[in-house]
């Protein structure tokens, strides 16, 4: 069985401070985009077959096989229901590290698919205690709709974002920033606007009213990121940020934009939200 996790931007992310178990408090505004990988999972009827095999393709993967969310996930169920062995297989399309949450809604997505093929009958709130266990934005992926996220990321409440007909234009320069350099260093904007209410704000006062608090760190280490946000309002955006952590800047427009010269060089998606 095949499924295509999908990632995720931030719209706006406030750092509120340094939690007791080393996770930050935080609040962001999740919103799912139709970027895909592909995740294929079968069960593996070999003879003394290993309880997960991990196969992948397109873009490459660091890290050993037992790091990846999708293994983990696995993991994870067949501590309580011990799971036949499977084939997993993960074709990957989303940039890693780029604050768009792939690596998530691939291991999310992987829960899923086990309780549907093993029939498992697991609750949405018995799936988000395991999924908040592979990662913190990690339980966004179940619902996979507009949210309002607090706490470590894991508390969301859906909210009525209307961005029908917006195109997004997203920019992967393959720029790695180190997330536990970008908490540490992290330089927070003077804003008071509340995200929660994000769905009251017209998109155009976006630009002077939501700011991502890792940006000025990640601005400063890498311009680039920098001049691609520039460019993005010069060709016409209603609004751009950097996503997370980084390092994917994306610009909303009112219609399709014609790609800069000499951005070929960058990974770059655009869709219609």
């Amino acid at each position: 069985m095949i499924v295509y996790p999908n990632c995720k931007i931030n719209i706006g992310l406030k750092v509120l401070n340094k939690r007791k178990d080393g996770f930050h408090n935080l609040e962001s505004v999740f919103l799912p985009v139709a970027w895909h990988d592909a995740l294929e999972i079968i069960e593996n009827k070999t003879k003394k077959a290993p309880k997960v095999t991990l196969s992948t393709s397109g873009l490459t993967i660091a890290g050993s096989e037992t790091s990846n969310l999708c293994v983990k996930a696995y993991q994870l169920i067949n501590k309580d229901y011990e799971l036949p062995p499977i084939k997993l297989h993960l074709h990957k399309t989303i940039p890693m590290g780029a604050g768009l949450g792939g690596g998530s809604s691939d291991g999310t997505f992987t829960l899923k698919l086990l309780n549907q093929i093993f029939d498992l009958k697991l609750t949405s709130t018995q799936l988000s205690k395991y999924a908040v266990q592979l990662g913190s934005d990690c339980p966004f992926f179940l619902k996979n709709t507009p949210c309002f996220a607090s706490g470590r990321g894991e508390k969301l409440k859906k909210i009525a974002l209307k961005l029908t007909g917006t195109h997004i234009v997203i920019v992967y320069p393959n720029i790695h920033i180190n997330t536990t350099a970008a908490f540490n260093n992290i330089i927070r904007t003077d804003y008071t606007f509340q995200l929660s209410n994000l769905s009251d704000l017209n998109m155009h006062d976006w630009r002077n009213n939501i700011n991502n608090d890792f940006e000025g760190y990640a601005f400063e280490q890498f311009p680039k990121l920098q001049k691609i946000k520039e460019q993005l309002y010069q060709n016409g955006a209603i609004y751009a940020s950097m996503s997370g952590s980084g390092s994917a800047i994306f610009g909303l427009f009112d219609s399709k934009i014609k790609i800069p010269k000499g951005w070929n060089q960058y990974a770059i998606f655009q869709v219609i939200l």
